[in-house]
């Protein structure tokens, strides 16, 4: 599939990038007045818990849902300029105006205790636009569009993984207030943070006690109860371990360490069955489903031999007019506590007619 990538910068340095399924011209310049670029997060170090906490007041300030005429990740108009200076797009990236963390990230000031240091919060935050319609999801996406999606994941994840602040990509996307989503348009992120997070240090521990973990979870899945679609490529399950009331794994039958790494096949393949999976949850209960969908990757310098790309998507929502809430159990104690079995948890999302 032949995209056409145009590279441009927007009226305050930051890069804004097009993913084009055809030839476009991209000439159109960001005409804003817009203030200096935020750099004031840090990084404070938990030693209770062996990991980082990142410090960004600066997003306080981000914009939390504007009215439809006011959103900033819309085309922009004559009426309106947005972070989008072109007049439509299909695909495109730009690095977010309120980051956690930044390569702008200034020195840390203050106290600094030994065990609890402090630093700047360097790293990349970047928005991903799937599309240009504001009304529209990611579930009505055409199976091209998702493949241009998979191609800026790809190309995104291979270029900040070459940064000398960035130990591992990230790229998700949160969708429904309920998630705690702050702008409608369809999006997603793209994290590249300055450390190994907790949770894929501790994963990739579990892997290395146990030799083809991931892929003896998959092989077990794939014959099991559990499956909710597949394809020659990809299979989409809900864990027999899933802590959500509906989460669902998508693996790639080849074990690869991140997004760059997946065949032309493989990328091909992942649409349809990430489409569907998306379809059936919005139809479990006839409403448009909060969730979070994220993949996960191999650090970038380390145990990528252990890593094996896969995504992880969650609802909070439970039943009609009932959410999830991660109270004390699973926020304080990290013990969760799931209110549907996995496998009535795929079977009804097998039953949903499409």
């Amino acid at each position: 599939m032949k995209i056409h990538r145009t590279e441009t910068t927007l009226a305050d340095g930051r890069t804004l990038i097009y993913f084009d399924e055809s030839a476009q011209d991209r000439g159109t310049a960001d005409k804003r007045d817009l203030p200096p670029r935020a750099g004031g997060s840090e990084l404070r170090f938990d030693p209770l818990l062996d990991e980082w906490v990142a410090v960004a007041t600066h997003r306080q300030n981000r914009t939390h849902l504007p009215p439809t005429t006011e959103c900033p990740l819309c085309p922009s108009t004559s009426a309106f300029s947005t972070e989008v200076p072109a007049a439509s797009y299909d695909v495109v990236v730009f690095e977010n105006r309120f980051p956690s963390f930044s390569s702008a990230a200034a020195p840390v000031d203050g106290d600094s205790y030994p065990l609890s240091p402090k630093r700047p919060g360097k790293g990349r935050c970047e928005v991903v636009c799937f599309t240009d319609d504001h009304d529209s999801a990611f579930n009505r996406l055409t199976e091209q569009r998702v493949r241009t999606v998979v191609e800026a994941w790809a190309d995104r994840t291979a270029e900040l993984s070459a940064m000398d602040d960035v130990e591992q990509v990230f790229c998700f996307e949160n969708r429904g207030e309920e998630i705690g989503v702050t702008l409608h348009h369809p999006h997603g992120q793209i994290y590249g943070y300055p450390y190994v997070t907790a949770r894929t240090r501790r994963m990739l521990a579990s892997a290395r006690a146990t030799p083809s973990l991931f892929a003896g979870v998959l092989a077990s899945e794939r014959s099991g109860p559990r499956v909710v679609a597949t394809n020659e490529h990809w299979t989409a399950f809900v864990p027999a371990f899933a802590r959500w009331p509906y989460e669902v794994h998508l693996y790639p039958h080849r074990q690869v360490p991140d997004l760059p790494a997946l065949s032309a096949d493989e990328r091909d393949a992942f649409g349809p069955v990430y489409l569907e999976v998306l379809r059936r949850l919005d139809g479990l209960f006839g409403l448009a489903m909060p969730y979070v969908s994220g993949w996960h990757q191999a650090p970038v310098r380390a145990d990528r031999d252990l890593a094996y790309l896969h995504l992880q998507l969650f609802s909070t929502r439970r039943a009609p007019g009932k959410l999830k809430y991660p109270a004390g159990s699973e926020s304080a104690m990290w013990a969760f506590v799931n209110d549907v079995r996995p496998e009535d948890a795929a079977r009804a999302l097998r039953e949903v007619t499409l």
